[in-house]
């Protein structure tokens, strides 16, 4: 999609808060090409509106929610600013899924999901999806067809599941210090999602009180107890996800040795209760 939205010369602007093979593959592929990257924080919407103004920007890209502590951009107020400096906006909405976030109808250019994660949830198919205008989604569909295999109607019917989710069992147990999920009042985007999603997702991050080895331990066992035959929940630890950053490049990300994201699918709230409560207990 970026490549075939930006050229040799292009200014584009992303953010901190970035799925990390996104962030690789932007400061790295499209530098290689002679496409410019600014990186900013997608929360300072004073810093947005300053690089827009002394740079011709042609595109903004940026997650919401994003990873790890699920933080919302403003999706309205951010595609104003940029479409009255000249910029597109496209978001990365793969966490807020289509169901919840209508970033088209705020005022985005383009939305991408990775429909592989919650949309798919069975680990059953690797696929995605950019939603737009026809004038811009053509211009993307020449290159698709060159990289990428087509998309099959069988993948498509394996797609067919929801996302649904309770933060709050998480929130009082012992072992847990903290919950990062946008439908509590605690969390600090809480009030934007309300107004701009209409509802938060099956998506939250935790912070064990433990430490590494209890925080894997914790995932293993997560993964090994089954709920249903089909079990869509799904666990990753933040720091295997950056194994490759530094400890001082996760800290500066808040990424700890003992933070945990969980996605929880189709499943009936009481099991989800009843496998993330016995497996907390094996830590």
């Amino acid at each position: 999609m970026l490549m075939a939205l930006a050229n040799a010369g292009d200014h584009i602007l992303t953010t901190t808060y970035c799925y990390e093979k996104n962030t690789k593959f932007i400061n790295s592929i499209l530098s290689e090409i002679g496409i410019l990257v600014t990186v900013i924080d997608p929360l300072n919407v004073q810093l947005l509106d300053t690089t827009l103004t002394k740079n011709k920007i042609s595109l903004f890209f940026t997650e919401s929610l994003a990873d790890p502590f699920l933080r919302y951009v403003d999706i309205e107020k951010v595609s104003k600013l940029c479409h009255s400096k000249g910029a597109l906006v496209c978001i990365h909405g793969t966490f807020a899924t289509p169901l919840t976030q209508k970033a088209l109808a705020l005022g985005a250019d383009l939305v991408l999901h990775s429909v592989t994660k919650l949309i798919g949830d069975q680990d059953d198919v690797l696929t995605g999806c950019v939603s737009g205008s026809k004038k811009l989604v053509s211009r993307m569909r020449n290159l698709h067809h060159i990289l990428v295999d087509r998309f099959y109607q069988s993948e498509a019917f394996r797609i067919l599941n929801g996302v649904k989710a309770q933060a709050k069992v998480l929130r009082a147990h012992p072992k847990v210090r903290g919950v990062y999920y946008p439908g509590l009042p605690s969390h600090p985007d809480h009030e934007l999602a309300k107004q701009q999603m209409t509802g938060f997702d099956g998506v939250v991050t935790i912070e064990l009180l433990r430490d590494l080895s209890s925080t894997i331990k914790f995932a293993n066992a997560f993964k090994q107890l089954d709920i249903s035959p089909y079990d869509s929940c799904r666990v990753a630890v933040l720091l295997v996800i950056m194994w490759d950053r530094t400890r001082v490049e996760r800290c500066e990300h808040g990424v700890k040795d003992n933070l945990v994201r969980l996605t929880f699918g189709v499943e009936p709230f009481e099991q989800v209760k009843a496998k993330i409560l016995n497996t907390l207990e094996t830590i």
